[in-house]
């Protein structure tokens, strides 16, 4: 699977959509532009990086449900999703670190991403290994579940800037569509795919087969062989990046400084959530929880400036791999780049918000869990792909930033179907209508949404910026949705749906400033590549 040379001018890349010239593609050039190889190549570490995600917490929790631990319990496994929310604490190391004797081989995206691919496959394996039988072996099994939300998220931090350095910005929303299809696709086989192979080989809730979950998970980890195989086929792009050549006495000193940091967050973490009081309140628990994550953060920040005081680490090598990509992004887009944050930290609050309840919805109008499962779970994430791809397809025909417009006001006005569904009550056509539109939606947005976002980052700190933004992408929506159940509970599900299409206008008016003063700017300039 080898990609073809394309080089870009070392000053300037085009913004999606547009040639050189400023012209928009056709119809039929946006459709052949989804024939290069490279998007096949990310349609398949797109199923890589998808596949973990359920495997940590939503297909495990289920397991140990059928194995008879309380949701106290299980909930507690949520915590080995940290390492997405965190990710971009540690991409500065991913990106400068090389791994002796892989990096020689195969280069510093390839060399990481093989080892993250195959530390995900070993955890996912170890996972199955161990029949949840006391608190002992729930021990093991937390361990492996956090060893693989940590090599899951390092395999996205990787792709991520792979898919970022090896096209031009042009052929990015392509890029982006085809990821987000193999991402969804790892989902359904992670999600309903796992779930169907545990019963079909002999374990429901009635009767708990261990044998079941065992074969499930094996099944899982062998299909990570999809992301190996393709990492070894594809070749290393070739880029100019902020490099630093360093001893591996300042490699050594990052590594200390990240793991004492690790130790403190994850410390932290759990020594606050001990601290505070048990509660059945949605609302008290989702103030809980964000002076869980508040708290951890200012520790772990508050204990690597001490370790920087105390000169375990030179100060000039943080700076250079923390400091530098935030400062470059500032710099290239000065002032403006408030319009930028506000519009990445809001532009998905609509259909997130709206998201965090569906679920609960459907079971409040009586829909039974098979109907939701056939409904959301197997044709609404068909929907997403199908989502996906137009939506690579509309940023890879019009400008990003119209693109960016039709995805906001679709998210936005799908939320008004479940108005109507709400007041038609337990009616299988207006819930598949709505299933349709809002992960058709969704998924559009989504796609288009990855591809600014690519945009935005400069080729010499794609690694970092691209982790520090996809953070921020969905920080304002998730701290909204945890007052969702709080909402309902005051205005009702009809009034609730109507507000979180009404939130999506501010968004309207954010894309036309970002288009106007900052879009049209020059403001991806310091881009220094050549793609392979």
């Amino acid at each position: 699977m080898e990609i073809s040379k394309q080089p870009v001018a070392n000053d300037q890349a085009a913004l999606p959509s547009e040639s050189s010239t400023g012209t928009k593609k056709s119809w039929g050039e946006a459709i052949k532009a989804y024939m290069d190889k490279r998007a096949w190549v990310m349609l398949l570490l797109g199923f890589s990086s998808g596949l973990p995600y359920l495997l940590i917490f939503s297909s495990l929790s289920i397991w140990l449900k059928e194995a008879g631990f309380d949701i106290k319990i299980i909930t507690m496994f949520s915590w080995a999703m940290l390492g997405y929310s965190f990710k971009f604490v540690w991409s500065p190391l991913v990106n400068a670190v090389p791994i002796p004797l892989l990096t020689k081989m195969l280069g510093q995206r390839r060399s990481w991403l093989i080892v993250a691919q195959m530390v995900v496959a070993f955890a996912i394996f170890m996972l199955g290994s161990f029949n949840p039988t006391s608190d002992v072996v729930l021990d093991y099994m937390a361990f492996f579940a956090v060893l693989l939300g940590f090599s899951a998220a390092t395999q996205d931090i990787v792709i991520d800037a792979y898919r970022i350095e090896i096209a031009e910005k042009s052929m990015q929303p392509v890029l982006s569509g085809m990821f987000m299809a193999g991402y969804r696709i790892g989902l359904i086989v992670a999600g309903a795919g796992a779930l169907f192979l545990a019963e079909y080989f002999g374990s429901t809730k009635a009767t708990y087969n261990y044998a079941a979950w065992q074969q499930t998970y094996y099944i899982m980890a062998s299909l990570m062989l999809i992301g190996v195989v393709t990492t070894l086929l594809i070749k290393e792009p070739t880029v100019t990046r902020e490099q630093h050549e360093r001893p591996m006495s300042d490699y050594f000193q990052l590594f200390l400084l990240f793991l004492i940091s690790v130790i403190a967050l994850i410390a932290s973490f759990i020594g606050i959530g001990h601290v505070l009081p048990e509660t059945e309140s949605k609302f008290l628990g989702f103030v809980y929880e964000s002076i869980k994550f508040i708290g951890a953060v200012v520790i772990t920040i508050s204990t690597a400036l001490v370790l920087l005081k105390a000169k375990i680490i030179k100060k000039q090598v943080a700076v250079d791999m923390w400091v530098a990509p935030i400062q470059d992004f500032f710099i290239r887009y000065g002032k403006k780049a408030v319009w930028l944050i506000l519009l990445i930290g809001l532009y998905r609050i609509s259909d997130i918000v709206a998201g965090t309840t569906s679920n609960l919805f459907y079971v409040n109008l009586g829909f039974s869990k098979t109907d939701i499962a056939l409904a959301v779970k197997t044709f609404g994430m068909g929907m997403s792909i199908v989502g996906g791809i137009l939506g690579g397809l509309l940023a890879e025909r019009f400008k990003i930033m119209n693109a960016m417009l039709i995805g906001a006001i679709l998210a936005s006005a799908s939320n008004l179907l479940f108005v109507i569904l709400a007041g038609k009550g337990h009616d299988f056509f207006y819930m598949y209508s709505a299933v349709m539109f809002d992960n058709l939606a969704s998924g559009l947005a989504s796609a288009i949404f990855v591809a600014f976002l690519s945009v935005l980052t400069n080729i010499r700190f794609s690694m970092v910026q691209y982790a520090l933004l996809s953070s921020l992408m969905t920080l304002t929506p998730k701290i909204l949705g945890g007052y969702s159940g709080a909402m309902v509970e005051t205005m009702g599900y009809p009034a609730f749906f109507t507000f979180t299409a009404l939130i999506g206008i501010p968004v309207l008016l954010l894309i036309y400033m970002v288009d106007k003063h900052v879009m049209s700017q020059d403001a991806t300039r310091g881009d220094n590549i050549t793609h392979e």
